[in-house]
């Protein structure tokens, strides 16, 4: 990781190392915390943020299902998130906002442990990297199961939760494969490790959903968008663990994955064993959105103008006493 001048604490503009939190910092021992991942990229608008607002409202969300009440509102924290691109000088890098349970008191009952938010930013390759993109990757369905909606919360972002996707991560890594694909609780195909997934079979796209136990990605949301568009319309089902193995493409996506194709899983090829037809259309579709090429999602970027630097920190990010977790 590359360090960046600054980061965002709890409303101000702090150096990287200066950045700290404490040993005893509750969301460290509990992991009582939610996070979002968000990416910037160059465009010919100058640096923008690909769908910060949908990011931050989710963000939000995911704190008020863990009753953590934020004093910050969706437009404020997507406001510094602008700004600290625009500090860090830079053209597109990987953002992560944090809501945690900080230091103050210990113990499971975490209602008296104060509520801190950060905002990070650093350049950030593709999370799968660029030949994973370009030629695909190779899957393993792993032994863990996604969390269940009976002893957790599925649709939110929240840090503890994230143990699940990292034994699955490691098991495939171990195993020799680039990603892991997580059964549901009824053994039906739910998502990768950081992506949510999809199947091309019989001319249809089709992907799990919510009832699946997945995170309601926001990339997945613009997946669906193009495919439509495209003339692809995007069927939300069970998938079958075989249907993975006899599909004619899989392919992932998500904020740090961006749209990564699939070409084996558990060493059985799919396809050709080479990015498919739809898969490519879809990631072409998908690049001249985010970089801003397409007239026709520019509303998904939020353009970072060096205007974001003209305005004082505390007036540009502080809220308002109105404001609530319901941004």
């Amino acid at each position: 990781m590359e360090p960046t001048d600054l980061i965002w604490m709890n409303g101000d503009f702090v150096a990287w190392e200066d950045a700290k939190v404490h040993v005893l910092t509750h969301g460290l021992h509990y992991g009582t915390g939610v996070f979002e991942g968000v990416r910037c990229y160059e465009t010919d608008l100058g640096p923008a943020i690909f769908r910060n607002a949908e990011h931050m409202q989710r963000l939000l969300r995911s704190a008020e299902l863990y009753y953590m009440p934020v004093s910050y509102s969706a437009e404020t924290l997507q406001a510094a998130a602008r700004e600290l691109v625009a500090r860090n000088g830079l053209s597109s890098c990987y953002i992560r906002p944090i809501i945690y349970r900080g230091y103050g008191s210990m113990g499971l009952n975490p209602m008296d442990a104060p509520i801190d938010v950060t905002i990070a930013c650093w350049e950030w390759a593709t999370y799968l990297g660029e030949e994973g993109t370009r030629n695909g990757i190779r899957a393993h369905v792993s032994s863990w199961r996604r969390i269940s909606p009976d002893s957790l919360i599925p649709q939110a972002k929240a840090s503890g939760q994230y143990l699940n996707n990292v034994l699955a991560k490691v098991e495939s890594m171990k195993a020799g494969y680039q990603e892991a694909i997580l059964l549901d609780e009824h053994g039906y195909v739910c998502e990768g490790t950081g992506e949510n997934i999809y199947i091309v079979a019989g001319g249809e796209i089709v992907t799990p959903g919510h009832h699946n136990s997945i995170l309601d990605g926001i990339t997945r949301r613009s997946v669906i968008q193009l495919a439509a568009d495209l003339g692809y319309p995007v069927v939300e089902r069970n998938i079958a663990r075989a249907e993975v193995y006899l599909a004619d493409e899989v392919f992932m996506s998500g904020t740090a994955a961006e749209l990564v194709p699939v070409v084996e899983v558990d060493d059985h090829k799919i396809g050709i064993g080479k990015p498919g037809e739809v898969t490519r259309l879809l990631q072409s579709a998908f690049d001249d959105a985010i970089h801003g090429r397409s007239e026709r999602y520019r509303e998904w970027l939020d353009v970072v103008h060096p205007v974001d630097l003209e305005t004082p920190a505390d007036e540009a990010t502080l809220p308002s006493a109105q404001t609530t977790a319901a941004g």
